[in-house]
C-alpha cells in the first residue's frame, strides 16, 4: 500500500506511454520492475542521502527468442554475453536513469568483495549484487547511490 498522496507513474521518454521506468512520486521511495516470463520483480528502496536510484533486471535463463538472436556482440567485443551479465548490465542502467539509451556495451561491470560495481558512461559509478532468484530465472539490483540523482529517468 502506498502512502497516502503517493502515486505511481512509469511514462516512456520517448512516447509518453505507460512502459517507461517506475517513479514513486510524492514519498520517500524509489522503485525499479522488471518482467521475466510470467514473473514480475519489483525492487523498492527508502530514498535516503545514501540511495538516490535503484534498477533490477529479471531474465529467463532459457528465452527462445532472445536465444535465437544471441547475445553475441551485445555487451562488447565478440563473445556471447551471459545472462547474468546482461541482467548486471540492464539493472545498472535502469538505476543510472537513462535505460537503453546508453549503449550497453559502454557499460564496465566489475566483482568485488560484496557484490559488482557499474561503471556507466556520462554517469558514474552504479553499485549491484545478484538476488536470489527463483528456478530458472536470474535476477540483478543496482543502486545509485549519494543523493539525488542528476541523470532525469
Amino acid at each position: 500500500m502506498l502512502p497516502s498522496g503517493a502515486r505511481l507513474d512509469n511514462p516512456c521518454v520517448r512516447c509518453g506511454g505507460r512502459h517507461g521506468a517506475i517513479i514513486v512520486e510524492n514519498a520517500p521511495f524509489v522503485a525499479s520492475v522488471s518482467y521475466a516470463g510470467d514473473l514480475a520483480v519489483v525492487a523498492v528502496s527508502p530514498r535516503t542521502e545514501e540511495i538516490s536510484a535503484i534498477g533490477v533486471d529479471a531474465e529467463p535463463d532459457v528465452d527462445r527468442r532472445r536465444d535465437a538472436a544471441g547475445l553475441r556482440g551485445v555487451l562488447g567485443g565478440d563473445g556471447d554475453a551471459t545472462v547474468r551479465e546482461w541482467t548486471r548490465v540492464e539493472a545498472a542502467l535502469k538505476a543510472d536513469g537513462r535505460g537503453l539509451r546508453v549503449d550497453p556495451a559502454r557499460v564496465q561491470v566489475q566483482d568485488g568483495s560484496r557484490g559488482w560495481t557499474a561503471r556507466v558512461p556520462g554517469g558514474g559509478e552504479i553499485d549491484g549484487w545478484d538476488a536470489a532468484a527463483p528456478a530458472g530465472v536470474t535476477i540483478s539490483v543496482a543502486v545509485r547511490r549519494g543523493g539525488v540523482s542528476g541523470v532525469s529517468p
